[in-house]
């Protein structure tokens, strides 16, 4: 890969929208949707570029950041970008201005709190308008907690400089206003969506685990509590952990001492439809989560899923959401863990309904259209806020194609 100075591919002449995305690492929802977003912006003729803050060293990652490099014809551009603030945030942002200048963009969008904040830091004279999605991240955090009070001092900041809001989730932009404030900006909630590739049918494969985990390794996954459930479950159970994560060891040390009767596999990180056929229910116990790919993807796939209420997942459940568990509640997850053991017809029948539910209003070309409706209305004259005042909030609608 580049340093931060030179694209992957060249830029072309400046006609037609042209669009930067920002965000930090590539990992994760966050990185799937910068990727379907921009595939699916340049299939409708939107000049894309990505400006990323590390390069990936897991093979899955590696493997998408060069997909995505083939939908970039504004490049993709490499400039290191710790988690926290630093002095070389500075010299980034000189780079970004350089950046936004040169490939004459019409619209930085950042992705998350750090290249959200590259994005709405930029000056005007850049001559791009600036967008921000959250994406959880921060929003999970404690308003009360130092951390929180600082992040959140910060957005309030930054709200002023924000000419767009784009959330995934009706839960990020309530927590966004319970946490921050009202958008003072047009925004707009567009769900994540998936594509047809992640429609088509998994099975489980010969001698899959009863149970799969799919995500990064970290304590707000909630696996810490999946692992104490199945402790309490006093049948044989099986479950395969697939992902990677500093919290790793952790984990595996707590697995070690579960009941004989208890078998828990770590398996690295993979794609995720790779992953679930290696168990035959997906079970996702995040104690914090906003929209959650690895959701929509079991769904699409008409995986059996058992997850908790958090975040927008009430959302991708609808009608169904009485069926989602309480998040930190090892006893319930037992439970609902050995219900889907011993009613197979019973998470079979969910699976179908969430698979209709996701494919009719979770789809990959919904977000694109919604997402690029909303850049081509910011640039409209009639679009632009009064300084200081806030914009009510627009929920994507029904009527556009699935």
């Amino acid at each position: 890969m580049p340093d931060g100075s030179a694209p992957v591919t060249a830029p072309l002449a400046p006609e037609g929208l042209r669009v930067l995305h920002v965000l930090r690492a590539p990992l994760g929802g966050l990185f799937r949707h910068v990727c379907d977003l921009a595939r699916g912006q340049r299939q409708a003729g939107v000049k894309v570029g990505v400006i990323i803050g590390d390069e990936p060293h897991d093979p899955v990652s590696i493997a998408r950041l060069r997909e995505l490099a083939s939908d970039c014809e504004l490049g993709v551009h490499i400039m290191p970008m710790n988690r926290m603030p630093g002095l070389g945030d500075a010299a980034n942002l000189l780079r970004m201005i350089a950046r936004t200048r040169l490939l004459a963009v019409d619209i930085v969008h950042g992705h998350g709190a750090k290249g959200g904040a590259y994005a709405r830091l930029l000056p005007r004279f850049a001559g791009a308008r600036r967008l921000y999605t959250p994406h959880g991240g921060m929003l999970h955090f404690d308003r009360h907690s130092l951390k929180g009070m600082l992040f959140f001092a910060a957005e309030r900041l930054m709200r002023r400089r924000t000419d767009g809001f784009v959330f995934e989730s009706d839960f990020s932009l309530r927590s966004f206003i319970e946490k921050v404030g009202e958008p003072t900006a047009p925004s707009i909630v567009v769900h994540n969506g998936v594509t047809a590739a992640d429609c088509i049918a998994v099975s489980p494969e010969v001698g899959a685990a009863n149970f799969v985990f799919v995500g990064e390794l970290r304590a707000l996954k909630g696996i810490g509590t999946l692992i104490e459930a199945m402790r309490l479950v006093k049948k044989p159970i099986h479950l395969r952990i697939v992902g990677s994560g500093a919290e790793r060891a952790a984990f595996e040390t707590m697995a070690r001492h579960a009941p004989s009767n208890v078998r828990i596999k770590f398996m690295g990180a993979m794609p995720a439809r790779e992953a679930f056929a290696l168990g035959r229910v997906v079970v996702l116990p995040s104690h914090h989560e906003s929209l959650p790919y690895v959701a929509l993807e079991a769904a699409a796939a008409g995986l059996p899923l058992i997850a908790t209420r958090v975040g927008g997942m009430p959302e991708i459940f609808g009608p169904d959401a009485g069926k989602l568990v309480a998040p930190g509640d090892a006893a319930a997850l037992a439970t609902a863990l050995v219900h889907a053991m011993e009613h197979p017809q019973d998470m079979m029948a969910l699976a179908e309904r969430l698979k209709a539910r996701v494919q009719a209003e979770f789809s990959a070309a919904r977000m694109v259209q919604g997402i690029t409706d909303f850049y081509r209305a910011l640039l409209t004259p009639a679009t632009e806020p009064h300084p200081g005042e806030g914009a009510p909030a627009i929920h994507l609608g029904e009527g556009l194609p699935s």
